[in-house]
This record gives structure tokens, sequence and C-alpha cells, in this order.
């Protein structure tokens, strides 16, 4: 008897060659490896390039790590508190802030460290000078008070990466006398809303770049009292 195996080749009832062909894609997916999904883009803060590390004047200014930073301490555009004219830079050292007010309403906020109770100044000045990369010679008093540590530069430091008045510094006159304070950089970015220097208004090197290249000589200045 010849018997016929034709119907082993058939597809199994219920089941169509369409249907199988159908299903051969799911099933060669569900072998393959699947990719997983694309990492989510880092976060990086819109004052990050503001504060990153400079090349300037054949120096180096370190980078400030914006993560470290107090974020009211960051150069930002803020309604104008003063009531100044554009063009003034507005010393608050109760809050810690140096404003340069512009047009419009609105002022540059830049976060400051300022003078240690019984040496700060306040009062109406003006910017006689401003200079790059600055010297730096203690004063009299700064010597008397702490011979140690400012005795031997007496005789003044050439500007540079140690240079206490940083990247640039802004010498405030008053009726034409030297007031002996500077609007500066500074190489230690953490005294940045502290009360801290020599009487002084220091700003993060960044920063007192940015402010720089912003006012001329002859600008207004305005130190409110501490408290």
């Amino acid at each position: 008897m010849r018997m016929s195996f034709e119907s082993d080749r058939r597809a199994p009832r219920g089941l169509s060659r369409r249907g199988l062909l159908c299903l051969l894609p799911l099933a060669l997916g569900a072998c393959a490896t699947r990719r997983p999904p694309p990492a989510p883009a880092p976060v990086v803060s819109p004052f990050a390039p503001r504060y990153g590390a400079l090349e300037d004047g054949g120096y180096r200014i370190p980078g400030v790590p914006v993560d470290e930073m107090k974020a009211r301490n960051r150069r930002t555009l803020v309604d104008d508190p003063t009531g100044q004219p554009p063009g003034t830079l507005v010393v608050d050292p109760g809050n810690r802030f140096l404003y340069l007010v512009q047009e419009n309403g609105k002022a540059l906020r830049y976060g400051v460290g300022v003078g240690r109770a019984g040496m700060e100044f306040s009062g109406t000045a003006e910017v006689a000078y401003k200079r790059a990369w600055p010297r730096w010679t203690p004063t009299r008093d700064m010597i008397a008070r702490e011979p140690d540590k400012y005795t031997k530069w007496a005789g003044g430091m050439e500007g540079g990466e140690a240079n206490p008045l940083g990247a640039r510094a802004l010498y405030l006159f008053k009726g034409g006398k030297d007031t002996l304070y500077r609007i500066h950089g500074t190489n230690e970015p953490w005294s940045i809303g502290e009360a801290v220097s020599s009487g002084c208004i220091r700003m993060m090197n960044q920063d007192v770049i940015d402010l720089y290249g912003r006012i001329p000589d002859g600008a207004k200045v305005v130190v409110l009292p501490a408290s």
C-alpha cells in the first residue's frame, strides 16, 4: 500500500501559510539584541560659560565650578533696585552685591566680597582709572596691622596670578584724592559673598573682567553704608 506524506508538509490546522510569514519577523525580532535607550544629555548650567577657565594677558585664570557657587553670587540681569542713572556702579556691602545700572530699569548684578567691619568705605566716588593685571602695594595701615603678612610686599608686587588684586582693578577717587579702595579681582573666589578683605571690593576674576570692559574712566561709584 502506497502512503502519501503530502499531508506532513501542510501547515498546522488553523494556521495558514500567510500567518506563518507574519509570525516569522516577530520570532526573529525576539532573538535580536535590543539597544538600550540613549542616555539623557547632561544638564549644562547657562552660567557655566561665564565662569570657565581663561587665558588672559599671558596668565591663566582657573574656572570657578558653578555648582560650587551660591546662585546669588552669579552675574545676572535684574530689576534695578538702586534708582541711580544708567552707567552708575552701586555697591551694596550689606547684601554683598555690586550693580551696574542699565537702561530700561535693569541692572547687572555681581556677587562681591567686602571689607571687614570697621574697614569699609562708603560714599560717592569715581573710577579715576583702571588697570589690567595691576601691581599691588599694601597700605601703611595694612602693614602696621599685620606686619608679618605685608612687610615683605612694602615695595609692591607685580601683577600676576598670585597678586591679590586679580586680573583687573578699578581705582576709586573722591574729590580728586585716592580713597585707597579698589574694586578688583581675586584669586580666592571662595571669599565672594563674605566680609573678609581689607576694605576693598573684590569680585571673581571672570566678573571683574566683564565689568572692566563695560565702564569708562570717570564712572560714578556709590558705596552704600554697610548697615
